[in-house]
């Protein structure tokens, strides 16, 4: 028999340019719970005490925070990417490109 081991794209995300592009898909997601478990994803990759530790969060606070079920608030976000030697860059969008807020509506 067989046994296969479970795909962990942590394990791969070993990289600042992986690391970038794979949070990038994420944000251009759209969808606020893929891009907690993203960026958990990758906390994950870098040891998520020692990214809790350099975010000044507890670890179980990240892990919740970053579970895709919670509402994490910016200001953690930006802690935790900082933490990952990461930073969020603004792009402009065409208007092929633009997302309609629902919300605007």
């Amino acid at each position: 028999m067989t046994h296969f081991k479970k795909f962990d794209v942590a394990e791969h995300l070993n990289d600042a340019d992986t690391i970038a592009a794979y949070l990038t898909e994420a944000f251009e997601s759209d969808d606020a719970a893929i891009i907690a478990r993203s960026i958990g994803t990758v906390a994950r990759s870098k040891g998520m005490a020692a990214v809790a530790d350099r975010a000044g969060v507890s670890r179980e606070s990240l892990y919740k925070s970053l579970n895709g079920q919670s509402k994490p608030e910016f200001e953690t976000i930006r802690k935790v990417l900082a933490a990952l030697g990461v930073r969020l860059v603004a792009e402009a969008v065409t208007e092929t490109d633009a997302v309609v807020d629902p919300e605007a509506a």
